[in-house]
């Protein structure tokens, strides 16, 4: 009873609460909360459950000891492993070289090449070498008038020993040279009458004969402050009793002070000469200088700049009449890697005093008169800045830009002609060249482009544009504004291959010369400035490796047939062909 009443008084209670706590009315209000503080949630530091629960029990804890064994017996087995072998790798096979060669080649106009040079290796590191060349023609350019052929033989031998520390040679040298001074001006065949012409003609000889013996030697030396020394001695002379010696020695020191390399060079130079007589007939008359020189430099290597700061000192010495003077010239270049290899900018001022010789003239210009005055060139300076480096791992550029200033500068000019000349040598007719010097002024730009496409493919091309201000002179003579040169080379085969070169020289200014109205027989000649044509040569060669001893070739020059001048008066050789071969031996 007393529970059935405890059950009835807990739901009256419970329905009293549930009755008022149930209103009519379902609107309940608003009411304002104010936050006192924003709430800032927190996060409980986690524990990290470990992979290995411990336990308290003892028994648990408490590891079995485990024992292995290991059952084995043999099985019989008839499998043999094979050896390694490494994988071929395909190899080019390696090419001998040799140590001499010879090569002939003959073509038309009776032009024969040749080259024979030997060498042997002697005890205690000492060598022996000679060097043998010939180049000849039989001439027959057309519509010249006189004979011009050509006849260039040269022998060059020399001994030495090279050693870790020390190494030199000693070199003895001759040359044959015989040329002949074939370019009559066409205008005296049309001013004198055909008796007269044949008697102008047949009363020139026209051949010079040129002969040099050089007798030198080099010495180098490693662990020393001495570097390098080089003598040489030239005699020169020709058909006309001209002559010339001249004795060139240039030692060369190297140090270094506080790790920088500072290198010193001495040049001595001495030259004296003579002719028989002079354009005019005149009497023999002599040349001669002598410079001395001094060319210290530092070198200054910091990262991607290089710096080489040097200057020229020379006292040259009037040997034959004339003043003695002294030069200064500077000796500076520069370099910076913009990017690395790719691009190099470099830039200099550079000057010197160079020694000018008959000789040199000859080697230039074999078509001179024995009747040169001869002196050095004060190069005062030559200011340029260029760029370059690789436009690709095969392609490689450079581009420069430069302003050259120059004194006494020697420029090849057509010598006159006088009916009444007294000296009527063979050379006295307009078909030869005189040398003239004046203050000239150039700016020139130069531009190349090398490529390797491959192992069997390369092709260069590089030009020069100039323009000359002269002093005195009316034209910078026979010096060409542009010149331009490319060349293709190419492997078609393992055994053949072929390649073609090509030369662009453009207009260059020279004087020739005219009959006059002053006089009718003889005629009088004045001269006039012609501007020689501009020209370009094509040649090309292909050659067949037989094996490798023996190489054959075919050679082609001026394929285009061009009837150019590279001097007035002097046209070349048409269309030349040669074929030859090359022999490569061992003793």
């Amino acid at each position: 009873m007393k529970v059935t009443k405890y059950i009835v008084a807990s739901f009256l209670v419970f329905g009293l609460q549930f009755s008022f706590g149930q209103k009519k009315d379902e609107n309940i209000g608003s009411e304002v909360v104010n936050v006192v503080k924003p709430y800032t949630p927190t996060i409980s530091d986690a524990f990290k459950v470990k992979e290995t629960p411990s336990f308290e029990d003892e028994e648990t804890n408490k590891k079995e000891e485990i024992n292995y064994n290991i059952f084995s017996f043999p099985v019989a087995s008839t499998f043999t492993p094979s050896k390694g072998k490494a994988a071929g790798v395909d190899k080019s096979a390696k090419e001998k070289l040799f140590s001499n060669y010879l090569t002939l080649a003959a073509g038309n106009y009776g032009n024969i090449n040749a080259e024979l040079f030997v060498t042997q290796t002697l005890e205690n590191n000492d060598y022996v070498g000679a060097m043998l060349r010939h180049s000849s023609s039989q001439g027959g350019i057309d519509e010249v008038v006189l004979d011009d052929k050509f006849f260039d033989t040269a022998l060059d031998l020399t001994y030495g020993s090279k050693n870790r520390d020390l190494s030199w040679n000693a070199d003895l040298g001759y040359q044959n040279q015989v040329y002949n001074w074939y370019g009559v001006n066409p205008i005296f065949q049309t001013s004198l009458p055909q008796p007269f012409y044949d008697e102008f003609i047949e009363a020139i000889d026209e051949k010079q004969t040129y002969q040099t013996i050089n007798v030198g030697g080099r010495l180098s030396l490693k662990e020393s402050i001495f570097k390098e020394g080089q003598v040489k001695f030239t005699r020169f002379w020709d058909a006309f009793s001209s002559s010339e010696n001249r004795f060139y020695a240039k030692p060369s020191l190297e140090f270094e002070v506080m790790d920088e390399k500072i290198k010193a060079n001495f040049i001595f130079d001495y030259i004296n000469g003579s002719f028989d007589k002079s354009y005019v007939g005149g009497e023999a008359f002599k040349y001669g200088n002598t410079n001395i020189g001094f060319h210290p430099s530092f070198q200054i290597n910091r990262d991607d700049v290089s710096v080489n700061l040097g200057a020229a000192f020379f006292y040259s010495v009037a040997t034959e009449g004339g003043d003695n003077k002294f030069f200064i010239y500077p000796q500076i270049t520069a370099s910076y890697k913009v990017v690395g290899d790719l691009m190099i900018a470099y830039a200099g001022a550079e000057g010197t005093l160079k020694q000018n010789s008959y000789r040199d003239f000859v080697q230039q210009n074999f078509f001179v008169s024995p009747t040169l005055a001869i002196g050095p060139t004060d190069q005062k300076y030559d200011i340029y800045v260029g760029l370059r480096g690789k436009l690709a791992n095969t392609i490689g550029y450079n581009i420069r830009g430069s302003l050259m200033n120059e004194d006494y500068k020697a420029m090849f000019r057509s010598n006159f002609y006088d009916s009444y000349n007294v000296n009527e040598e063979g050379y006295t007719h307009a078909n030869s060249f005189d040398v003239v010097y004046d203050n000239v002024k150039t700016v020139s730009f130069y531009g190349e482009l090398k490529a390797d496409f491959s192992k069997n493919v390369s092709f260069g091309i590089n030009g020069t544009f100039s323009t000359y201000t002269t002093d005195v002179e009316e034209e910078s003579w026979n010096l060409p504004g542009i010149q331009l040169a490319a060349n293709l080379d190419f492997n078609l085969t393992e055994k053949w291959y072929a390649g073609t070169k090509v030369f662009f020289v453009g207009e260059r200014k020279d004087l020739t010369f005219v009959p006059t109205a002053l006089a009718i027989f003889p005629p009088q000649y004045a001269p006039e400035t012609i501007t020689l044509d501009s020209y370009f040569d094509l040649n090309a060669h292909v050659g067949y490796k037989h094996n490798q001893r023996m190489t054959f070739f075919l050679k082609g020059n001026n394929l285009a047939g061009q009837d150019y001048q590279k001097w007035v008066n002097y046209p070349v050789q048409g269309i030349q062909v040669l074929l030859g071969a090359n022999y490569k031996f061992d003793f």
